[in-house]
């Protein structure tokens, strides 16, 4: 009976391992875009019944700002997965949304400078998918940036 030499090349294992990582890359790339795609859509859907809570700015202005920092950050991680800045970039979106939502739930802060007078201690739908899906954003953004460097550090390393 004949043997078969079965051993990987070490370029064989690098190529592997680059494919590997990519993939777990692309993967929370799309799901990262997916969850600040729903909170973009809830943010620009709600904008226009918020226009009226104004200060110098009005809520509704502040929610088309969330709308539309949510979609770049979404474009942004599909397109650059492998860079840790577009992973920190849609963390950053991503953890200010909850932050904002639970901030504002919780703690009637009042008006700030030209911000107004967000608080709002109730739990409706919209706002429910949209704390959850920045919820998800933000970890799957922050593992997403973890990897992506560690990736990033470990072929400037092997190079």
């Amino acid at each position: 009976m004949a043997m078969t030499d079965t051993t990987v090349s070490g370029a064989g294992l690098r190529r592997s391992g680059r494919v590997a990582e990519a993939g777990v890359l692309w993967f929370l790339a799309l799901v990262t875009a997916a969850a600040l795609a729903v909170d973009a859509f809830v943010h620009a859907d709600l904008a226009p019944g918020y226009d009226g809570v104004t200060a110098d700015v009005s809520q509704g202005d502040l929610f088309r700002i969330e709308a539309a920092a949510a979609a770049l950050a979404a474009l942004v991680v599909l397109v650059w997965h492998r860079r840790p800045a577009a992973w920190a970039f849609a963390f950053l979106v991503a953890a200010g949304g909850v932050f904002a939502v639970m901030l504002y739930r919780y703690v009637d802060v009042g008006s700030l400078g030209p911000l107004p007078n967000m608080y709002e201690p109730i739990w409706y739908p919209e706002k429910t998918a949209s704390v959850i899906a920045e919820a998800v954003g933000a970890g799957t953004a922050l593992l997403g940036l973890v990897l992506a460097w560690r990736f990033r550090h470990r072929r400037v390393a092997a190079a």
